[in-house]
């Protein structure tokens, strides 16, 4: 009857007077059944609420239509902005999507791997917490193709999407440098462990370098608009004159100095220029809208799932390689 829970392939079979082969043809060659009997087996399928299983059948084809996705966060709206491109993309290929958030905790990291290669997924989108590719090896083990994003993959073992976190860091610089005379560049960055940390302030130094103008580091342990605002009482102090040119290597950070220079008596941009990156939603809506170094995060998403499906297309004569996407400057009124 209607709303029978679970009703299995032999019940359809039985209510349509076919046999279970039938049923199957229906659901997956209807082409080879005749007209009228295929609409007996539809309305059986529809008067039962028949949901086929396809998990048995995935396995036995080896054909899982499951992928994984591990993020360090989800509130984060540069990873939930790839979360939504991946996901949207996914859906349209028929692939289910299985979205684990590690929380910045390795060891939640490893279990969401162990969970991902005990499913067999055909394949698994990973914003990893380091750089470290043993971390990544259960997966490889099982046959889980791998593509990472904002870290660069060893391209024996698979794919990867990144931003060219050097550019991003000099044209931060070119324009604070273009924007306003000063005899110093600050730095607000996060621990040199993280890679983009220390790509963004190679390139940052490459400009000031090239220019003989200092670089005054200022390392923060989290990149926070909390820690945004506590080093911005360091730079207030600064006797170096004004503007002050500031660049932080993320909106986050950005915010807070702003607000913390406020606080201090500071106007930007008129006493100081900041620049963030990654251009987030806050850029926009902040007290002084930021300027900052964009970064395409939709594309890396969808980006991403394409070098995935690509491969399990057509794995035999899949290359794997690293997609390097350009970061851009939008200007607005913190350092115009």
């Amino acid at each position: 009857m209607p709303g029978e829970r679970n009703p299995g392939i032999a019940r359809v079979a039985a209510a349509a007077g076919v046999s279970v082969g039938t049923v199957s043809n229906v659901m997956h060659r209807p082409e080879i059944v005749a007209p009228s009997t295929r609409e007996r087996v539809l309305k059986a399928i529809e008067a039962l609420d028949f949901v086929p299983n396809t998990a048995g059948a995935t396995l036995r084809q080896g054909a899982n239509r499951l992928l994984g996705l591990v993020v360090p966060q989800i509130l984060n709206p540069f990873y939930a902005a790839i979360t939504e491109s991946i996901a949207t993309a996914a859906g349209r290929r028929g692939y289910a999507l299985a979205l684990c958030v590690s929380h910045d905790d390795p060891e939640v990291e490893l279990a969401h791997f162990e969970m991902i290669a005990q499913q067999r997924a055909a394949g698994a989108i990973v914003v990893p917490l380091s750089a470290n590719e043993d971390r990544l090896h259960r997966l490889r083990t099982v046959g889980t193709r791998l593509v990472l994003i904002d870290r660069t993959a060893d391209e024996r073992e698979g794919c990867s999407v990144v931003i060219d976190d050097f550019h991003g860091g000099s044209i931060a610089a070119e324009h604070l440098l273009a924007a306003g005379s000063a005899q110093v560049l600050h730095l607000v960055n996060g621990p040199l462990s993280i890679p983009q940390c220390r790509e963004r302030r190679e390139g940052t130094l490459s400009v000031t370098s090239a220019r003989d103008i200092p670089l005054e580091e200022h390392t923060v342990a989290e990149m926070s608009i909390e820690e945004g605002f506590r080093i911005a009482k360091h730079l207030a102090g600064d006797p170096r004159g004004l503007p002050m040119l500031v660049f932080c290597t993320n909106d986050q950070l950005a915010t807070g100095v702003i607000r913390g220079l406020e606080a201090e008596g500071l106007r930007v941009p008129d006493d100081a220029l900041v620049v963030g990156y990654g251009d987030l939603e806050l850029a926009t809506t902040a007290s002084v809208p930021l300027t900052s170094v964009a970064q395409p995060k939709a594309e890396m998403g969808s980006r991403a799932l394409s070098l995935l499906l690509e491969e399990l297309d057509d794995s035999s004569n899949h290359q794997h390689r690293s997609v390097v996407l350009q970061p851009k400057l939008v200007i607005r009124e913190s350092a115009p």
